[in-house]
């Protein structure tokens, strides 16, 4: 039937319209700047309430003055649609908010008007100002309800020899009246991330739940919390300890190192510890060459989980999910032995009997599921893109985050079908003209499928040539992802009009054990072939790039394969390194980690393995008979406080740069660690790699 004309030009117009309005709808978005990327609002771990009513989280007001910046505690109700309420206000901020069993009031760490470190507070949610409970010298943290509700346990720091409140506060002042600043050491590391280390020990304590109660360490007068095989020293890689209080309210399992004072020659495993409220030696409940982390009961009691990462000579273990059967303490068995990802975190709802867990895929990470006594692994509803980046179970509920290269963090609900749960950026997000991630995969020389993703500009217009520019992931043993990132934000990066890609090299996890266990004596070399042949694939596939305008970066791993990029072709414009190292040799000997590389290149430095020299930038800086060695023009730039690559590499490779005459530009943040973390100091940064993309990609 035909339609009568005017029916048809009335159509035809509003398809016209439609597509104008459309146009101009992508026409008015514009291009991220830093000021999106820095301002946006940065949202905590979702903790849903006991009884599945409620979830709780943490949101970050940014700022570019640290005075400015805010963090206050979310309350959104899990029943209804009604909007998120903010219900603290005080600028210091809080975290670890954690429930009551009866879900009527919040436990948190903060540190407000008059206190010198950072305290517990409880916060009654019908009504009221917070209550602090803890007045300690050396401050609180990670607080956790008893089952019954009338206490708390939490972490908090002790003198060696000096446990309780009395004898800590005095520890402290005798430190603080020292006539002397020397700091002296024994045992490796004496450095961690960005601190000198010290002498103070984590502690677990417990108190009545309420104000004016005392506190007491349960590890107080064991031979345990003194004993250097044992205990975390304050950030170590022995630092971190996680407790959880068994079902019953009797005692309280932990994690924590069990061989601390081996770092600088053997790997730590941290174990899982039993110790009873009434006090006595801490009981060891495992003994495996590993570490256990994520304590935590199922609903029911029945079952101790966590997850374990075995310590062996691989460079690169999957995490997977274990369980005890409790109270027995026995019966362990591996839940995920027939998946070959690693468990990120997981979560048991109550009335199921799966537990629910993330894992990194390709550049994604989306829900999974296990049945409690394990088997074959099922994938649960996810958002098609993105990443889930946090997880945690309320009653039936079950909350995380989710995330993209579009937009940052929001809660999100996944029992059922996942939905959103917050917009404290839609409005700022929809004003951006962000391409989605584009992924591809290709074969590598060596036989390997090489995952890939591609951002391109605003305003991207296929007829175009762009400059390409390959940003290399740090690492090794972690994965580009779909997700907003603030150091190296995939658009803004973009933004002058460049296409990023992003490559999951050999070693990224994601991929399955063995694909993250083959840069075992190859820490530089095949990635950065890899690296190489993704870009040749970049040029071939899309016309839009431009073979002839090429650029590397990257950052701590990623910042060593840029600078190996540099020793070993001349095919890039130009480098940018942030905290990159030079000499395999000398980064073992003064970072703050150093067993484990030597498991990565074959032994001790003078022990025989080539992979010392032959996979250092250092010795290929001068290959220039072969036309290879340091030419491209690089940027340099390192955080003062970075103890994991430490100023000595980046010092070495400018001198070397500016000895060979190569053009090269050294940018040291005398305030900042391994990674640039304040406002100003990201904003300078991104200018000095934009202009010195500018200055050489033309």
């Amino acid at each position: 039937m035909k339609l009568p004309r005017l029916i048809v030009a009335l159509l035809s117009l509003l398809v016209a319209t439609t597509g104008a309005v459309r146009a101009a709808d992508a026409s008015a978005k514009r291009a991220i700047t830093h000021e999106d990327v820095w301002l946006m609002k940065r949202l905590g771990t979702p903790a849903p309430s006991p009884d599945g009513k409620w979830v709780v989280f943490g949101v970050t007001d940014p700022a570019y003055d640290p005075k400015d910046v805010a963090t206050d505690l979310w309350l959104k109700s899990l029943t209804d649609d009604s909007p998120a309420r903010q219900i603290t206000f005080n600028k210091p901020g809080e975290s670890g908010a954690a429930w009551s069993p009866d879900s009527r009031k919040l436990a948190f760490t903060s540190k407000r008007e008059g206190d010198e470190a950072a305290q517990l507070y409880i916060l009654d949610l019908s009504g009221g100002e917070a209550e602090r409970l803890t007045s300690l010298t050396l401050g609180a943290r990670q607080p956790k309800w008893s089952p019954d509700g009338t206490q708390l346990l939490f972490v908090s720091d002790a003198y060696a020899g000096a446990h309780d409140e009395a004898a800590i506060k005095k520890a402290a002042k005798e430190r603080k009246d020292r006539k002397y600043s020397a700091r002296s050491y024994e045992s490796f590391p004496a450095r961690f991330w960005d601190k000198w280390l010290d002498d103070r020990r984590a502690h677990l304590f417990v108190m009545e739940a309420k104000a004016g109660a005392t506190s007491r360490s349960l590890f107080a007068g064991t031979n345990f919390a003194d004993n250097p095989r044992f205990g975390a020293q304050q950030s170590d890689d022995g630092g971190a300890i996680e407790a959880e209080w068994a079902p019953e309210g009797a005692s309280v399992v932990f994690t924590m190192a069990g061989n601390r004072g081996e770092a600088a020659f053997a790997l730590i495993h941290t174990q899982i510890f039993e110790v009873a409220l009434a006090g006595g030696e801490p009981k060891q409940l495992t003994d495996e060459m590993g570490n256990h982390g994520q304590l935590s009961f199922s609903p029911d009691g029945k079952l101790l989980l966590a997850t374990f990462t075995a310590n062996n000579d691989e460079v690169y273990n999957n995490a997977r999910l274990i369980a005890f059967d409790w109270p027995a303490r026995a019966n362990r068995r591996v839940l995920t032995a027939g998946l070959d990802r690693s468990v990120s975190r997981y979560a048991t709802p109550q009335g199921s009997d799966r537990i629910w867990f993330t894992f990194e895929h390709a550049g994604l990470e989306k829900l999974y599921s296990v049945a409690c006594g394990g088997g074959a692994v099922r994938e649960e509803a996810s958002p098609a893109t993105g990443c889930i980046g946090s997880l945690s179970a309320g009653g039936r509920a079950l909350v995380g985050t989710w995330d993209s290269v579009l937009a940052p963090a929001e809660v999100w609900r996944f029992d059922g079908t996942p939905r959103v749960l917050t917009a404290f950026n839609a409005e700022r997000g929809a004003q951006l003209d962000s391409p989605a991630a584009e992924h591809f995969w290709f074969k590598s020389s060596r036989g390997r499928d090489i995952h890939n993703i591609l951002i391109k500009p605003a305003g991207f217009d296929p007829a175009k040539k762009y400059p390409l520019i390959t940003i290399i992931h740090g690492g090794f043993a972690s994965m580009w992802r779909d997700t907003f990132v603030l150091r190296w934000n995939y658009h803004l990066l973009a933004r002058p009009g460049y296409i990023i890609l992003l490559t999951n090299y050999t070693g990224s996890t994601g991929f399955g054990e063995e694909f993250s266990r083959r840069i075992k004596l190859d820490p530089l070399k095949t990635p950065g072939n890899e690296l190489n042949e993704a870009v040749d694939e970049a040029v071939k596939r899309y016309d839009f790039v431009d073979g002839s305008r090429l650029a590397a970066g990257g950052a701590s791993y990623g910042g060593h394969l840029a600078n190996w990029l540099q020793a070993t072709t001349t095919r890039y414009k130009c480098i940018i390194s942030h905290a990159g190292l030079m000499d395999l040799a000398s980064q073992w000997s003064t970072s703050d980690t150093m067993f484990g590389r030597e498991t990565q290149n074959g032994g001790l430095p003078w022990a025989g393995s080539k992979v010392w020299m032959e996979q250092s930038p250092f010795y290929l800086a001068g290959n220039h008979a072969k036309g290879t060695g340091f030419k491209s023009p690089i940027l340099i730039t390192v955080g003062e406080l970075d103890f994991r690559v430490p100023l000595n590499q980046s010092l070495q490779n400018f001198a070397v740069q500016q000895r060979l005459q190569v053009p090269s530009k050294l940018v040291v943040f005398p305030d900042e660690n391994h990674w640039v973390l304040k406002g100003e100091n990201s904003r300078y940064f991104y200018s000095e790699v934009h202009a010195w993309l500018a200055k050489y990609l033309k």
